[in-house]
């Protein structure tokens, strides 16, 4: 091994990689979300980051909620109306659409109006709050991970009969 592949590999083994295969993992519902369901790609204790993919039906919707960590999204197909869309005010994302969204803002609700798949990644919990902005309840990735493990757990005896 040359001096700069033994340097490489040394400083590299105190890292690790995340590949996932999306295609081979099963999607699972949203708990909360009726018509939602998603991927875990990656999680991190270190920074509270999570990234998901998310699959939602048209018509289905996220209720109101507080990003307590600023979140990114990127639209890969259908469209999405955050707080009531273009025409009210909020935002309207497409197919190809980029959005960041601050830590601190208040989406009173995400709705889909068409069949929709997007890349969303979060730096940080978000809570889930009434008209009144009372707490419903917080989604970190401590979370998202235990509904991931309680997603496949339900998946599990329903894979196992149909084999």
């Amino acid at each position: 091994m040359s001096n700069k592949t033994s340097r490489d590999s040394e400083n590299n083994a105190k890292f690790r990689d995340v590949y996932v295969h999306t295609d081979g993992m099963p999607w699972i519902p949203d708990p909360f979300s009726k018509g939602i369901w998603f991927k875990v790609l990656r999680t991190s204790a270190e920074t509270g980051a999570w990234t998901v993919l998310f699959k939602c039906e048209k018509g289905s919707a996220f209720a109101r909620h507080q990003h307590l960590g600023a979140g990114e999204y990127f639209m890969l197909s259908g469209k999405t109306e955050v707080r009531g869309g273009v025409q009210n005010g909020g935002i309207t994302a497409c197919a190809g659409d980029y959005g960041y969204e601050p830590s601190g803002v208040i989406h009173d609700s995400t709705c889909f109006v068409e069949d929709s798949m997007f890349l969303f990644t979060n730096y940080g919990p978000l809570k889930f709050i009434d008209d009144d902005d009372n707490t419903l309840f917080v989604v970190d990735w401590l979370t998202v991970r235990a509904i991931e493990a309680q997603g496949l757990a339900n998946l599990a005896p329903a894979a196992a009969a149909a084999e």
